[in-house]
C-alpha cells in the first residue's frame, strides 16, 4: 500500500485500546454497576480480555457465571452505561502519539474515521473531550437496533459516506475483533501492540502487520 496525493486513502481507528486508554473508567463503571446489583467487582487486570465486544458482552463476562440471566445482564449493562456516561473521562487519555498522528493525517487530507462498539453518545463524548473538533471525518459507535463489529456493513457504510475504497483503507485496532472486522470488510488489518490484547492474539487473528508506535503508520504510506 502506497500513499499518493491523488489517492482516496483512509484510516479507520478503533477507539478503546487503540486511540485512547479507557480501561480504568470502563472498569470503574462496570464495577459500580456490579455493586448496585449485589455482585463482587472484577479486578482491573481481568478487564483487558473482557472489553471490545460491547457493553452487553462485558456485563455478561463480568457477572458471576451463575448470575448470567438475560435480565441481569441487560440490567447490569444499562447501569454501567448510565454510570460511564456520567464520567467517561476521569482517567481516560489518548495513547502517546495518537493526537499527533490524527492531526498529521488531517493536515495531509487523509480521511479518518473512528469505529467502536462503545455506545454512540459515549463515544462522541470521549472523542470530543480528547481530540480537537473536526479531527476525524466520521465517528461511529453502537446505535440502538444496529449491528456491531465485526460486522463489515459498519465499515462499508463509512467507506461509502467518505468515498473511500476498502483496498486503500487501513483498519487500525488492538483486538481480534478489529482484525476480523478489517478482514471481513476487505481493509488492511493493522494491529497495534499497545492496547488490550497481546501480539500473539493479533497475529492469530490475521493482522497483516502489528506496529509498536503510531508513527509507523507512515511506513505503510511510503512517507517516512
Amino acid at each position: 500500500m502506497r500513499y499518493s496525493s491523488n489517492s482516496k486513502f483512509g484510516v479507520i481507528f478503533d477507539c478503546d485500546g487503540t486511540l485512547v486508554d479507557t480501561l480504568e473508567d470502563i472498569a470503574a463503571a462496570m464495577n459500580r454497576s456490579l455493586n448496585l446489583h449485589g455482585f463482587p467487582p472484577v479486578p482491573l487486570e481481568k478487564y483487558p480480555a473482557m472489553v471490545g465486544w460491547g457493553i452487553v458482552k462485558l456485563a455478561q463476562l463480568a457477572l458471576p457465571e451463575e448470575a448470567r440471566s438475560d435480565e441481569t445482564i441487560q440490567a447490569a449493562a444499562a447501569d454501567a452505561v448510565r454510570i460511564y456516561n456520567e464520567q467517561p473521562l476521569i482517567k481516560t487519555k489518548p495513547y502517546p502519539g495518537m493526537r499527533e498522528l490524527a492531526a498529521e493525517l488531517k493536515s495531509r487530507k487523509i480521511k479518518t474515521a473512528v469505529l467502536s462498539n462503545k455506545p454512540d453518545p459515549v463515544l462522541a463524548q470521549v472523542i470530543e473531550g480528547l481530540f480537537p473538533a473536526g479531527t476525524f471525518n466520521a465517528v461511529r459507535g453502537e446505535r440502538p437496533g444496529g449491528t456491531r463489529k465485526p460486522d463489515p456493513a459498519l465499515v462499508w457504510d463509512l467507506l461509502v459516506e467518505l468515498n473511500m475504497s476498502p483496498h486503500n483503507t487501513l483498519f487500525m485496532g488492538d483486538s481480534e475483533i478489529d482484525i476480523e472486522t478489517a478482514r471481513n470488510a476487505g481493509c488492511y488489518p493493522l494491529g497495534v501492540n499497545w492496547g488490550y490484547r497481546t501480539r500473539e492474539e493479533l497475529e492469530a487473528a490475521g493482522a497483516a502487520r502489528i506496529i509498536d508506535r503510531p508513527d509507523e503508520v507512515w511506513e505503510l504510506l511510503g512517507r517516512r
